[in-house]
């Protein structure tokens, strides 16, 4: 019986170390979380550009956002827009994928001062895409 108990024991041992070694690995990827998540500072000289998906724009659609002509993402329910523009001109445009009804995008054109905060919401309003502002949402963020 005692050679029984010896033979499990190299088994317990390689067990324990790869325990070990998870475990190492699953709290390196938490702190790795943390120190990513942490809020950064805005870029110098911009402006903050927030723009909220409306809730019945529809379960199967995604509001796709791009600035300036490029695409900055694709929002499905739930989701919304964070980023920063440089100050000067830019052009926002909002539109639906997939666009089954033949729906246009919404385009605004800003001049961004730094230090204020856009707010817009995306919608489809009568087969068309809107993109509102928000009202009292050019504060100084910063």
């Amino acid at each position: 019986m005692g050679a029984h108990l010896s033979e499990r024991n190299p088994s317990m041992k390689k067990y324990s170390s790869i325990i070990y070694i998870v475990s190492l690995a699953c709290a390196g990827l938490i702190f790795t979380g943390c120190a990513t998540n942490q809020a950064t500072a805005p870029p110098p000289n911009s402006a903050r550009l927030l723009v909220n998906r409306v809730a019945n724009f529809g379960s199967d659609l995604s509001l796709v956002l791009s600035v300036d002509g490029k695409d900055v993402g694709s929002f499905t329910e739930g989701r919304n827009y964070s980023g920063y523009l440089s100050a000067g001109q830019h052009v926002i445009t909002a539109r639906v994928n997939p666009n089954l009804t033949g729906a246009g995008p919404a385009r605004k054109t800003l001049n961004v001062k730094a230090g204020q905060t856009y707010s817009f919401t995306a919608g489809l309003s009568g087969g068309k895409m809107t993109l509102v502002r928000n009202q009292g949402q050019t504060v100084p963020t910063y």
